[in-house]
């Protein structure tokens, strides 16, 4: 197995860490973690009437709130992806469009994809002042924390345009550096790469992730921090910011120990946006001063530790038995039961159903089955050697299957569906015991991959296109031998390594030709259909609710031109800066 260079990407893993804690959750709540922008000039611009009325919003933090608005931190507060600090484009996870231009204007490839060349937004100021330009953007991707192993260099060719430079073809990595990289001011940062500090957990961090950025942040964005404590902390709105000045005057950011809070909260007018998982969402849209959208984008899988010849043990490395429990499993009945309807189908290549319909393959189902087979179940075991037993379970050499499904205790829409596949394999004739674990033990492990079935989840793509997930949770440089910790960025929790979905998608990543794509694409579904490392549920709900009676310029069902999570940057920043108060 090939081996990749670190550096740098840790910082993709600390991106994805609130996406897959979120996912990891089921819907249970959060962690800290396109249109066309109102204008000629692509600005997120507002269209409301501007209001004093503080928007109080709760993005997942629990208290004691720790002050940090360094994004290169692992605890960095919401505010600062987004609101603070942009990237060059902002992308719309829910739809096929072209991304939203922010602090770049345009960027395009030259024909063998080893550099992209990116045209900057003039005009724009650091909130202290200062002019943001090119080398600004050439230290957000070179300075040593930052700059990823795929990069070669970043040159400013001129004071509004940067030339990034690859080694080989790098299409793969457009949304990293154009939708997932935010931009920070030299003259601040690069005062900080020589600090010196302490986790949360006492382990000792070196350069810009050890500093908090907690007095008066400098950035491009739409608010300036105002003021921090250990319950909240509130901004101001940006009155140089370059998409005009917000119209929402002031934000609170609220930290909430518990979702049954956070939705009582909703549910009496005083929180105004958030993001969290609510069984009956009526209890908040009653009054009709809430509005609420679901957008389902994220996979929640059965995780197998399906790889015998990278150390998993367990019936599940068996690719019959995970086939098996494949078509027993009754998804309609998991989704109206557990996820009270609010999930949406899978499909079984990992393209989001809807969005990324084109990357399907001629002969590769689109979706995965809905309803239980137990007796296509009972063909494929025995067709694979397997016998049943006197008590009905099929097994091999007088041993029948017996696999542990875990779940987070607390869980409660992950522990349901668990207990529901329980009763599905059962009636299949597979024993699937289904019981819960504690946070640290489930985290630990799949790192570790010491397990045998988890319920869990898979960050969905940010783009119209399955690339990533193709990449990181299912080729062989994102994984490591069981017993060895995955380092930051690896995703592979199955331990799934095969040869030809690795070429393939090492093909499609130094191409920028759809055909080229879907051929290689391919390859990846016929494999990862048949051999089901992860076996697919459902794609989890993500309900967000708005308060609709004071403020407009919400993303709407009719117009969702920005995934609308509270804690999801940096459309978050995108949002903010169209929102105003109502007349």
């Amino acid at each position: 197995m090939n081996r990749r260079t670190t550096r740098g990407r840790w910082l993709t893993a600390a991106a994805a860490l609130t996406s897959v804690t979120l996912l990891a959750a089921g819907c249970s709540g959060a962690a800290e973690g396109d249109d066309d922008g109102g204008g000629a000039t692509g600005a997120p611009a507002a269209e409301a009437q501007a209001t004093d009325r503080e928007l109080v919003i709760w993005a997942g933090s629990q208290t004691p709130i720790t002050a940090n608005f360094n994004p290169y931190a692992v605890g960095v507060l919401h505010l600062a992806n987004g609101g603070i600090y942009e990237t060059l484009f902002a992308f719309n996870k829910l739809q096929d469009v072209d991304p939203t231009p922010m602090l770049a204007e345009s960027s395009e490839w030259n024909d063998d994809g080893t550099e992209l060349t990116v045209k900057l937004r003039e005009g724009v100021q650091w909130n202290d002042g200062q002019p943001f330009t090119a080398d600004d953007v050439v230290y957000s991707f070179t300075n040593d924390t930052a700059k990823p192993s795929y990069l070669k260099d970043a040159v400013a060719t001129d004071a509004s345009t940067v030339v990034f430079s690859f080694d080989a073809p790098a299409y793969a990595n457009e949304f990293a550096i154009l939708g997932s990289t935010y931009i920070v001011p030299k003259h601040v940062f690069a005062e900080h790469e020589k600090d010196s500090g302490k986790d949360a957990d006492g382990n000792a961090l070196q350069g810009l992730v050890a500093w908090a950025n907690a007095e008066n942040p400098v950035g491009t964005g739409p608010y300036l921090v105002d003021s921090t404590s250990n319950a909240a902390y509130t901004a101001k709105a940006n009155p140089d910011y370059w998409g005009g000045k917000p119209k929402v005057a002031a934000l609170r950011y609220v930290g909430i120990d518990a979702n049954q809070s956070a939705e009582d909260l909703l549910t009496t007018g005083q929180i105004d946006w958030s993001t969290m998982f609510v069984p009956d969402p009526e209890r908040v849209t009653a009054s009709g001063a809430y509005g609420y959208v679901n957008t389902p984008v994220d996979p929640t899988v059965l995780y197998t530790c399906a790889n015998a010849d990278l150390g998993c043990e367990g019936d599940q490395t068996d690719v019959a038995v995970r086939q098996a429990l494949n078509v027993a499993i009754d998804r309609k009945a998991i989704n109206d039961k557990a996820f009270v309807g609010l999930a949406k189908e899978i499909s079984p290549t990992f393209a989001l159903l809807g969005r990324d319909d084109k990357w399907i393959a001629d002969g590769m189902p689109k979706e995965s089955p809905q309803t239980a087979d137990a007796a296509a179940a009972a063909a494929i075991l025995e067709d694979a050697g397997y016998t049943k037993d006197a008590d009905g379970f099929y097994g091999k050499d007088g041993k029948a299957i017996d696999l542990t499904l875990t779940s987070v205790d607390g869980w409660t829409d992950y522990n349901s569906a668990a207990k529901l596949i329980e009763e599905q394999a059962k009636a299949a004739g597979i024993k699937v015991t289904a019981s819960t674990i504690s946070w640290n033990e489930f985290a630990d492990a799949r790192v570790s991959g010491d397990f045998e079935l988890i319920m869990g989840g898979v960050v969905g793509t940010s783009i119209a296109d399955p690339f990533q997930i193709y990449r990181e949770w299912f080729t062989g440089d994102y994984t490591q031998k069981v017993g060895t910790a995955l380092e930051p960025g690896e995703w592979n929790f199955s331990r799934y390594d095969d040869a030809d979905v690795n070429a393939a998608v090492q093909a499609a990543s130094e191409t920028n030709d759809e055909a080229a794509k879907k051929e290689a694409y391919a390859t990846v579904q016929e494999h990862i259909v048949e051999d089901l490392p992860y076996i697919p549920l459902v794609v989890n709900a993500s309900q967000t609710f708005f308060n609709t009676s004071a403020y407009a310029g919400w993303p709407t069902d009719d117009d969702m031109y920005m995934f609308p999570p509270s804690w999801q940057g940096p459309s978050s920043g995108v949002i903010l800066g169209k929102l105003g108060g109502v007349e």
